[in-house]
């Protein structure tokens, strides 16, 4: 079975996390198929944006930390590559969260550039919980996007957001019915498609360089 499956339409990549039986939990083998998939998307010129969701039930509950322990000379670096591959990208990026997005599942929703939850979103840091430091950039991440009482809420006291907490705190930029997501996201990212390619990437250039302004 394929980890991640890839979809494109309209010039829009849909990358979708496909190990719903571990909820999309990332391994080293799915961050492969990530890499992997990345690479394609980048090297294709006929796609523009990026959409990044998981098979239901879950958007991603993290690393699985099982596999971390069984593998050898495995560790979490391994497995934060997968979402650093897609925060690096240079194309639009717009996760859509249809479930659960923990731990490093979050980090791979707060790596894109929009996010867009589904009301049955769950935002989970949870790091602290398992015995984890916050890692892969996380706290900067999530307080560059919702400020320093959020971040503290969610990383120190456990909070978790659903979809219209989300959007009501600026995590996520829209909350929609869980039906309508892959619609609304894939909608949105047509828009940026359909710009010319190297416009889109130099201006998504100059709004990270202005991140820390």
């Amino acid at each position: 079975m394929a980890l991640v499956l890839l979809d494109i339409a309209d010039g829009v990549a849909t990358l979708t996390l496909n190990n719903p039986d571990e909820r999309n939990t990332m391994t080293a083998p799915m961050v492969a198929e990530i890499v992997a998939a990345m690479d394609r998307i980048e090297g294709d010129n006929a796609i523009g944006a990026l959409v990044v969701t998981g098979t239901a039930p879950a958007f991603c509950a993290g690393a699985n930390l099982g596999n971390l322990a069984e593998a050898d000379g495995e560790s979490l670096g391994v497995i934060y590559e997968g979402f650093l591959r897609i925060a690096r990208s240079p194309l639009p990026t717009i996760a859509a969260v249809n479930g659960a997005a923990v731990g490093a599942g979050m980090n791979l929703a707060l790596g894109c550039d929009v996010r867009i939850a589904a009301k049955r979103a769950k935002f989970d840091t949870r790091f602290l919980q398992l015995g984890i430091h916050p890692g892969g950039g996380h706290t900067w991440m999530l307080r560059r996007i919702v400020g320093p009482q959020v971040t503290a809420a969610a990383v120190l006291f456990g909070e978790v957001l659903d979809g219209t907490e989300a959007q009501r705190v600026g995590l996520a930029y829209r909350c929609v019915e869980d039906a309508d997501l892959l619609a609304v996201a894939h909608e949105m990212a047509a828009r940026a498609a359909s710009a010319p390619r190297e416009l889109v990437i130099e201006t998504k250039k100059t709004l990270a360089a202005m991140a820390d302004v």
